[in-house]
């Protein structure tokens, strides 16, 4: 109901989102025109340049759609969203700068990209402002509202009902109530008309004008009354169903079908295949890009780990990954050959509050392990790991296979993500933050994850490596 039709309203939104576009780039080409009358210049035709408008378009609409800039109709309020359209902006005009360049298009110049992007942040806010006004005045005025039944006069009914009368924008509109009880001397629920009891329905349908009923009724209601379901759908008639009555308390529903089953989804991890999808491209890209880069001094730190003391420069160990799935972790080896069995002789000097392992000046550590700890080169290798697939760039860390055995029930949802090399609990201190801090930021990060969490996490691991901070 509301989801439908905020995905049409949605639809006008980047409708408007083209327009404003093209309006911006004529308006920067026109600018850029002025430009080459005061200082001489020279303009390449408009017909070159609306050869780039095409390649624009599309990307766009892709750079807005990951930012969530489609998601909600409403919006969530101008400066938050004028931000994220900043964001969105930003990122797309960079990529733009780049394709540019890589594609040599010699006639666009800087100041044209620069222009076309200061023109198209007013010209999207300003269009977007518009089209939700002129939308929502019609909404209130429009007289082919869908009426809604409910049935049921709980807590959760009546926040239902008040939810949908915010939206009468997207032309809905309560009917009215019908309790559940033996009788009810309530003319009215809180503004709403009371039309009498759930044994009413048959008549109501035949006198009022009806598209929907909601029953927003317990589950031993819910089985009284098969009968008005089977009423409705044998009149035509939408029927939902309030699934207050089902145990969860973090998990995102939705309704699914497979093979002609209907399956009632609780998730509380990210489910935008196409956000994730795109994550995956880029983890496959940018590690093969880095390995491709670093060879020579990938190469370097091998022979380096060698020549410093005895065994392989690759250490490889079991960890857990994505909802339990065992892979190989890949890492340059920075301690001593049978370090791993050394590791209870110095449990007593753990500085952690939890299963892992984390101890200052290491015995086990070799020199040039120290330096590469502190630098945390020694987790470049895990870019073979974001290459196969077993990891991404960011998410929580992977931890040891014991590790994971002793994790508390809670803890365990943070395998409910792909792991990666950085991650919050990163950028938030490293080592200084005790382990049920860093659980909880991992939690953290899969309930709020983005593909905007995710590049700021990227930024700010940066200055983080530089200056060593929280490294053991």
């Amino acid at each position: 109901m509301l989801n439908q039709r905020n995905r049409i309203r949605s639809i006008a939104l980047l409708i408007t989102d083209l327009l404003a576009t093209i309006l911006a780039f004529l308006c920067a080409y026109a600018f850029r025109e002025a430009f080459q009358e005061i200082y001489q210049v020279v303009l390449f035709p408009l017909s070159w340049y609306l050869n780039l408008l095409w390649l624009i378009l599309p990307f766009w609409v892709f750079v807005f759609y990951l930012l969530g800039l489609y998601q909600y109709w409403r919006g969530p309020g101008f400066w938050k969203e004028a931000w994220m359209v900043l964001k969105a902006i930003f990122i797309a005009s960079f990529l733009l700068g780049f394709g540019v360049f890589a594609l040599k298009f010699q006639f666009v110049s800087r100041i044209f990209i620069l222009s076309f992007s200061i023109f198209d942040l007013f010209l999207v806010l300003l269009f977007r402002w518009v089209c939700r006004k002129i939308i929502q005045y019609a909404g209130h005025y429009r007289e082919d509202f869908r009426y809604i039944l409910m049935v049921g006069m709980d807590e959760e009914a009546l926040k239902l009902a008040q939810g949908i009368e915010k939206h009468r924008d997207l032309g809905i509109k309560v009917l009215g109530f019908l309790f559940t009880g033996e009788k009810s001397s309530l003319a009215n629920f809180d503004g709403f008309r009371v039309l009498g009891s759930f044994r009413d329905l048959p008549q109501i349908l035949q006198k009022e004008v009806v598209d929907e009923v909601i029953f927003s009724i317990s589950r031993e209601e819910l089985k009284k009354m098969e009968n008005l379901l089977l009423l409705c759908e044998e009149r035509g008639i939408t029927t939902r169903v309030v699934l207050n009555f089902f145990p969860h308390i973090i998990s995102k529903t939705h309704l699914e079908e497979l093979e002609g089953f209907p399956l009632l989804t609780f998730s509380t991890t990210p489910k935008n295949e196409m956000a994730l999808l795109f994550r995956r491209i880029s983890d496959f890209l940018g590690g093969l890009v880095l390995i491709i880069l670093l060879a020579p001094f990938l190469f370097i730190i091998a022979l380096l780990i060698r020549i410093d003391s005895p065994g392989p420069s690759l250490y490889r160990q079991p960890r857990y990954g994505l909802n339990g799935r065992k892979f190989t972790c890949y890492k340059f080896r920075s301690m001593h050959l049978g370090s791993d069995e050394k590791r209870k002789e110095l449990i007593d000097f753990n500085l952690t509050n939890g299963p892992a392992f984390k101890m200052k000046n290491d015995p086990r550590v070799t020199r040039v392990g120290k330096y590469l700890r502190k630098a945390s080169l020694d987790e470049l290798p895990q870019l073979l790991n974001v290459l196969k697939g077993d990891m991404s760039f960011v998410g929580p860390r992977p931890l040891l296979l014991e590790e994971v055995e002793k994790l508390e029930g809670w803890q365990r949802r943070r395998l409910s993500m792909k792991p990666g090399i950085t991650g919050l609990w990163q950028v938030s201190g490293r080592n200084q933050i005790d382990f049920n801090e860093w659980m909880k930021l991992d939690l953290e990060y899969i309930d709020n994850w983005s593909l905007w969490l995710d590049l700021k996490i990227l930024l700010k691991t940066i200055p983080v490596v530089l200056s060593g901070k929280g490294a053991m």
